[in-house]
């Protein structure tokens, strides 16, 4: 329908997309200390999503924020009270900017929540085991104009993420952490 209107629109497809259904920003996963899964909140990854861009000036968000808006036409939660999301300025969702209007939050997450592994104790407290910052949001996708081919524009939507830096430690080092009962991570080079 924009498209017909002289909108410019692309279908987007996002593969590992957050459904963030307590708007944390965060995927939660709960184990018990046996490591059975607890459902204790209704986040969720789907496979893939696919929602509309379209290209918008935004008077009312201002000329930063002009520019590629996602649309979602299949909204799996109430925004404002009614099912709707959009139109989410790409820059606002790049930039962090999740106070925004628009669902700018949730699509934010959907592109770029932290997986988080939680252990529940039998007393409700909780300790984070796992944090992935890199599974959310994968080869978020448009077709090209003319071919068949497909272009990522992932970098329309996140930052790239940091890389792990690797560094070496001697042994005695290592064995003076130990003794300390300090934990780390050591990497054999």
């Amino acid at each position: 329908v924009l498209r017909s209107l002289g909108i410019p629109t692309r279908v987007i497809t996002n593969f590992n997309s957050a459904h963030d259904r307590n708007t944390n920003l965060s995927i939660d996963k709960y184990l018990d200390s046996s490591g059975k899964t607890l459902h204790l909140t209704e986040d969720s990854v789907w496979n893939f999503h696919v929602w509309n861009e379209s290209w918008f000036t935004r008077r009312d968000l201002g000329s930063f924020y002009d520019g590629w808006q996602v649309l979602d036409a299949t909204p799996q939660e109430r925004s404002k009270g009614i099912y709707q999301c959009g139109p989410a300025s790409t820059r606002a969702i790049k930039e962090g900017d999740v106070n925004l209007d628009y669902d700018s939050s949730f699509v934010f997450a959907a592109v770029n929540a932290d997986y988080v592994t939680w252990i529940r104790y039998s007393n409700k407290r909780k300790k984070r085991i796992y944090s992935d910052t890199r599974k959310i949001g994968k080869l978020i996708s448009t077709k090209a104009v003319g071919t068949n081919s497909r272009v990522d524009v992932t970098a329309n939507y996140k930052y790239p993420e940091v890389k792990e830096i690797s560094f070496k430690i001697s042994y005695s080092q290592y064995k003076n952490f130990l003794m300390d009962d300090k934990k780390i991570l050591v990497t054999a080079v």
